[in-house]
């Protein structure tokens, strides 16, 4: 039996050493884009560390000239008088109600309008969407009065609902155009076999389009959920006498005080805030990254 010759031990480790070459090149730059990184994300976190901190910190600690980064004797004072405000309990509820009804009723009517304009062609179809684009380059700032005389004519002045109609309304033109890409990106191939496999309209739309797009409906729920939790504007112009319909950021506002504010309660009171967003944001963040990353294919 014939064997083949070995190369010579000298030539066996050109590529090896090609290799690390090309490796040691490469790896100054990924590591300064990981430090840059990993500084970008200390710089974010920091305002949300001090924020529990200062929950945490005694009276005399938050009042001192010299704050430092960290408590030896961490207290829950700040805590025990937010939860003992009159009506905070009322106020998370309302919260809680405004946040969870914009987000399914914005996913809702987002996904059928992204199914409309994406897969029926009408007149003034493109019209709409530039529309839709146009609708958010315009401040909010600049329509709460406009708002404020609708929702008075209305009779929706002091009600939950005067909150939920303008979030709705400001959440759609964001999701519809991004809900528009993830319709679009299913093929019209998958819905012509549903069609023949005999599936009627409403069932593609509901047993098949619907579970392919919900990434998308997840990542915009959370820009929606976030915008709505931390609504003050829309709560302050239009809860003006029944404080018993007031949402969770209008509690803050008792802390504030004219002759000295209250720190540590409001920094308690953000921190209970802050904590149903981050429990929304773990709870969706698989299909979140998947959302922003696009997740349906062709």
């Amino acid at each position: 039996m014939s064997t083949v010759p070995a190369p010579p031990a000298a030539a066996r480790p050109a590529p090896a050493r090609g290799l690390a070459r090309r490796f040691r090149v490469r790896r100054p730059w990924r590591l300064a884009a990981e430090a840059a990184a990993l500084l970008i994300a200390l710089v974010v976190a920091f305002p949300l560390y001090w924020m529990v901190l200062s929950a945490f910190k005694p009276a005399g600690e938050i009042q001192s000239t010299e704050p430092r980064p960290w408590t030896l004797a961490p207290t829950l004072d700040s805590f025990r008088r937010v939860f003992q405000q009159e009506e905070f309990g009322r106020y998370f509820l309302n919260s809680t109600v405004v946040a969870v009804s914009v987000v399914l009723a914005s996913a809702l009517i987002a996904f059928l309008a992204a199914t409309a304009v994406t897969r029926f062609r009408f007149r003034f179809r493109t019209t709409l969407l530039i529309m839709f684009l146009v609708a958010q380059m315009v401040p909010i700032e600049a329509l709460t009065i406009p708002l404020f005389f609708l929702m008075r004519d209305a009779g929706q002045l002091n009600t939950l609902g005067s909150l939920i109609l303008p979030h709705i309304a400001f959440s759609l033109p964001f999701a519809i155009w991004m809900l528009r890409g993830f319709v679009k990106a299913v093929p019209e191939a998958l819905e012509e076999a549903a069609y023949i496999d005999g599936a009627s309209r409403t069932r593609f739309l509901w047993q098949i389009l619907f579970p392919l797009v919900f990434p998308g409906l997840v990542a915009t729920s959370v820009f929606s959920f976030i915008s709505t939790w931390n609504d003050f504007l829309f709560a302050k112009s239009f809860i003006i006498s029944d404080t018993s319909q007031s949402t969770l950021p209008m509690a803050l506002l008792v802390f504030f005080k004219p002759d000295e504010n209250d720190w540590g309660g409001i920094m308690a009171g953000s921190t209970v805030m802050t904590v149903p967003v981050l429990v929304f944001f773990v709870l969706v963040q698989r299909r979140l990254v998947s959302g922003l990353g696009g997740a349906v294919k062709d």
